[in-house]
């Protein structure tokens, strides 16, 4: 087998793609429908945090940086999956597959960083209410915001740079997209210093965010049990969409991580396709979908937006 050094690898083939013939423009009109959504979707959030002063709070402010990755992730994912529908041969050419492994897997990671942020906010504004604005500084917040996406962003740069310095036996990968552990599997040089430096990457971008994770809602679960009803409905109000997003994500990271480490043969290529794609295309699209139906001040805040664009209109028709 000839070897051949990754930065000198042209392209990388993506052979997981069905061979839809006539539907694949049927599958690219509802995948650009989906992009278009999530782009709609989260573009409107980001500029009503952004406009109302009103919501220039602690929460949404994490929330509109969580918005932002969404929005980051989606960037990483589609316009590549458009063009694969469309080509008769999948390929992508080599510097653009590890681009893309960097977006997905920062996004991933910065995903589960906002949410541990937003889970400790919430932890504060229950557990220490009267604490709140004293904790939730300007200076706090914008440390935490840089502690979401900074981290990620320097771990995946390393994770990369060791990935291309690899010599690699092939350029086959069985996916609809780029993954760095797949093309590590294409190596016929030693990959210990990746396993290790994987392995290390996995407890930052895991296992730190999940601790002030399980401890937050260790400490609001406490607070829900003993309080009062008033108590328990607020608590159940602010924490339902963060728990149901982090549920998502954590199920689409599930299927990412089977699909990645194991062998699913016997699982159809269809299903294979929408397990690998669940955890950028429903965390992005149920996000805005989840907080700016169930917080009050998001929905009150697009209504009076698109009241006053509708009197604008009115006034200048």
């Amino acid at each position: 087998i000839m070897k051949i050094n990754s930065t000198h690898v042209l392209y990388f083939t993506l052979s997981a793609f069905l061979d839809t013939d006539m539907l694949s423009y049927f599958f690219f009109l509802i995948v650009l429908c989906l992009y278009v959504l999530i782009i709609g979707s989260n573009v409107l959030l980001i500029a009503v945090i952004c406009v109302n002063r009103s919501l220039h709070e602690p929460m949404f402010l994490f929330l509109c940086s969580l918005f932002v990755n969404e929005l980051y992730g989606s960037l990483g994912l589609f316009p590549f999956l458009l063009v694969q529908i469309l080509s008769d041969v999948h390929i992508i050419p080599a510097p653009l597959c590890l681009l893309q492994i960097f977006f997905l897997y920062t996004y991933g990671s910065v995903e589960f960083a906002n949410l541990a942020v937003m889970s400790y906010d919430r932890y504060v504004a229950i557990c220490r209410p009267l604490l709140y604005n004293s904790l939730m500084t300007a200076r706090r917040i914008a440390f935490l915001i840089s502690i979401i996406w900074l981290p990620p962003l320097f771990c995946f740069l390393i994770t990369l740079l060791l990935t291309v310095r690899l010599t690699l036996c092939g350029n086959v990968l069985n996916s609809t997209f780029c993954r760095n552990y797949l093309v590590v599997n294409l190596a016929c040089s030693d990959t210990s210093v990746n396993n290790v430096y994987g392995l290390f990457g996995t407890v930052i971008t895991v296992l730190v965010p999940l601790l002030p994770i399980l401890y937050s809602y260790t400490k609001i679960l406490s607070v829900v049990l003993s309080g009062s009803k008033r108590t328990r409905q607020k608590a159940v109000n602010t924490c339902m969409p963060h728990l149901a997003s982090l549920l998502n994500f954590s199920f689409g990271c599930l299927f990412e991580s089977l699909q990645s480490r194991f062998d699913m043969v016997s699982i159809p290529n269809g299903l294979q396709i929408v397990m690998s794609l669940y955890f950028v295309i429903l965390q992005s699209l149920l996000n805005p979908i989840m907080y700016g139906i169930n917080l009050t001040k998001i929905r009150n805040a697009c209504k009076q937006l698109f009241s006053n664009s509708l009197h604008e209109n009115d006034f200048i028709s």
